[in-house]
């Protein structure tokens, strides 16, 4: 079976944890995300690509500890030359969550590696 693309969205799990915020408001952050970066990046042939089968679209939800280790995950998206989308939330200005383009899992070296399934 061929490898899929795959949107990768990462979280903030403090969020939820400390800051209390309702699964509502952390599923519509993801959401924000997700389609900020399909809409930014939607010249890109991979999100061409990802959008032209919308029936087998990927998408793995990730969390991280906080703000900085957020900011961490950006900064090793970057170096990875991963495009990606980090929603801050208005009027807060609370950075809460990123969303990559489709991308083959093997394209994202060790940018996620610290991230674990979001729970």
């Amino acid at each position: 079976m061929a490898e899929a693309r795959t949107m990768f969205i990462v979280m903030r799990k403090d969020l939820v944890k400390v800051l209390n915020w309702p699964l509502g408001s952390i599923v519509s952050q993801g959401s924000h995300a997700a389609v900020a970066a399909i809409h930014k990046f939607r010249e890109d042939e991979r999100v061409k690509t990802y959008l032209s089968d919308v029936d087998g679209m990927h998408k793995v939800v990730l969390e991280t500890k906080n703000e900085a280790s957020l900011f961490k995950v950006a900064d090793s998206l970057k170096q990875q030359d991963i495009p990606f989308y980090l929603w801050v939330e208005q009027p807060e200005n609370t950075p809460t969550c990123l969303a990559t383009i489709p991308v083959m899992r093997s394209d994202l070296g060790d940018a996620l590696k610290k991230c674990s399934l979001l729970r």
